[in-house]
């Protein structure tokens, strides 16, 4: 399988997401929606509640005493840093607890739009988990250098934009993930798949990353970037 070089069109890959929240309301695909909107309240709303009681008081611990003069520069920084550290967090645990619900509400998606029945490699719940962790500790390499930039005074002022650039790039991998497991594509043939379009691919996970950031919109981001995100795929792949 390959990939269309159209598909790095950032226009293309944008528009694909606002397909997807279209779609939501889709009588077809809502028994697949509902259960990972109710995991994502959940969550959310924790994420929310600990974030008010603790990240204050976190920043502040990471901002040394011969430092305070600059806090009011420092402090928006590290805010921002852990803000999107702890959104992407919660948002990837949101995305283990659903991805059974994702795979069908992907093929689902793909059934629809074609208007025929398309063969899937449906995966096993544990096979499904695993292809998760796989994704999620190939995350984690890539953001343990950035958490440790965060805290480094003076060098932390690019922290926010490299966790931003991280935040899209690791979306773009969470939700092609789930059409490319139903053809029966593991993780590292969808890494390098989704490298080949990769301006079009940061552009569909920046956007996705933006909307996960704001409250009651990033209820129904996640199953809108799974259903854009197999909309995107069907577009451009090429067999």
């Amino acid at each position: 399988m390959q990939f269309d070089k159209k598909g790095n069109n950032p226009v293309l890959a944008i528009g694909f997401l606002f397909k997807g929240l279209n779609l939501l309301t889709s009588p077809e695909l809502r028994k697949f929606i509902i259960i990972p909107v109710l995991i994502n309240m959940v969550l959310y709303s924790a994420a929310l509640t600990l974030g008010y009681f603790y990240i204050s008081d976190l920043i502040e611990q990471f901002i040394p005493g011969w430092l305070h003069w600059l806090s009011w520069v420092l402090w928006p920084l590290f805010f921002i840093s852990f803000f999107i550290a702890g959104f992407f967090t919660f948002t990837v645990l949101a995305n283990l607890l659903s991805a059974p619900f994702y795979g069908k509400l992907s093929a689902k998606t793909l059934t629809m739009i074609s208007g025929e029945s398309v063969a899937t490699a449906e995966q096993p719940l544990p096979k499904v988990l695993v292809a998760e962790a796989k994704r999620i500790g190939y995350l984690a390499r890539l953001a343990l250098p950035l958490l440790i930039l965060s805290v480094i005074p003076g060098i932390n002022v690019i922290a926010p934009f490299l966790w931003a650039l991280f935040g899209a790039w690791g979306m773009a991998l969470e939700y092609m993930a789930y059409p490319l497991e139903n053809q029966g594509v593991l993780f590292s043939e969808q890494k390098a798949l989704v490298k080949s379009v990769r301006l079009g691919a940061l552009s569909f996970g920046g956007l996705a990353v933006l909307g996960l950031t704001i409250p009651l919109l990033n209820i129904i981001v996640a199953p809108a970037a799974v259903i854009g995100a197999t909309l995107y795929f069907n577009e451009i792949k090429r067999d």
